[in-house]
């Protein structure tokens, strides 16, 4: 509705001007005076503005052919070139413009040749009056418009890319938080529900301390996939805040719930929350993995604080053979190479399989 009024407001104001300017034109000896017709001729040309951003080169060739008609009709001078100068803006300004721009040109050149016929002059001769260099200007001015609405849209589609790329990052690392946090859940109820079943009926209060492993477990799991589902589900950012990133400390929760023995090599120190959170979470899915499919019985994580950086081995006595290429060791080789490290898994040298990584720190 806006734009609308706005059209409105150009087709009076074009209207208007040129009415004013046909009524204020000298008439010369071999004119002819303004009448009816030529007031219907300028009325005519901004009525047709109206549909210039939906049309805009058959409103340039209807406006053209009225301002010709005007001139071949002998009234007075160039008065009526308002509406004409909002075309060619319109024509140059348009997403698709070849057409326009072709009629403008006809109507320039036939412009120009008919006034030097009339006045027996060249191209260049200062008698000629300025029309033709202002329906270039205003052919200009649309290129310039539309040069920057060009590059407005640009940024505003690479503004939309980057946010959608950023948006994409962020359900890929929602989505392996998941995986790591579903396959380090169903270990530790695989463990403990097996221990549980085994000592049922011979040490009932160890196995409530395994179900209630299980049960700590599953609220745990809970607690985040709550907090991070709702960005998979609606594809917006959680408007909440994030639940803090996993860190070393927790290391002893994934030993107790899954079998796993922890060792601690070096000093510890403070590490940057995103390499504590990356090595958690290499060590919570390779145990994981451990755990469901090399049928071990005993697994090992080794944590060394060195100079350098931070080394992590999972190793297990189980079946070992080659490392199958899936979700879960991709996943963890793509998290230690975004902080410039680097992961391995593969079988043992004494048996068995191992992943080992290294990351910055």
């Amino acid at each position: 509705m806006r734009r609308w009024w706005l059209d409105a407001g150009v087709v009076v104001v074009a209207g208007a001007a040129a009415a004013a300017r046909v009524a204020a034109a000298p008439v010369l000896p071999r004119d002819r005076a303004p009448d009816g017709v030529a007031y219907a001729m300028v009325a005519g040309m901004a009525l047709a503005l109206l549909l210039r951003r939906y049309y805009p080169a058959a409103v340039m060739a209807a406006v053209g052919v009225l301002y010709l008609a005007y001139h071949v009709s002998r009234y007075p001078g160039g008065a009526p070139a308002v509406a004409v100068w909002v075309a060619l803006y319109s024509v140059a300004v348009a997403p698709r413009r070849r057409l326009g721009l072709a009629v403008a040109a006809v109507l320039i050149v036939l412009d120009a040749q008919g006034r030097m016929a009339v006045a027996g002059v060249g191209p260049l001769d200062s008698t000629l009056d300025g029309s033709t260099g202002l329906f270039i200007a205003a052919l200009l001015l649309g290129e310039v418009v539309r040069g920057r609405q060009v590059r407005l849209a640009l940024l505003a589609a690479e503004r939309d890319r980057a946010e959608e790329q950023g948006l994409t990052q962020e359900r890929i690392r929602i989505a392996r938080e998941l995986h790591d946090l579903s396959a380090h859940t169903l270990a530790v109820v695989s463990v403990q529900s097996g221990v549980a079943a085994e000592l049922i009926d011979e040490d009932p209060v160890q196995a409530r301390t395994a179900l209630e492993a299980v049960s700590r477990a599953a609220r745990e799991a809970m607690v985040e996939l709550r907090a991070a589902v709702g960005v998979l589900r609606d594809g917006n950012r959680p408007r909440t805040a994030e639940p803090p990133a996993p860190t070393l400390d927790r290391l002893p929760d994934i030993a107790a719930g899954t079998g796993a023995t922890l060792v601690c090599e070096g000093m510890p120190r403070q590490l940057p929350r995103a390499i504590e959170a990356t090595a958690y979470r290499i060590l919570q899915e390779a145990v994981a993995n451990a755990v469901r499919h090399s049928g071990a019985r005993h697994i090992e994580m080794r944590v060394g604080y060195l100079p350098d950086g931070l080394s992590l081995t999972v190793l297990d006595d189980g079946r070992g053979g080659e490392a199958v290429p899936g979700n879960g060791l991709r996943g963890m080789a793509e998290r230690a190479r975004g902080l410039g490290g680097w992961l391995r898994a593969g079988p043992a040298e004494r048996g068995g399989f191992q992943v080992r990584a290294w990351l910055p720190g």
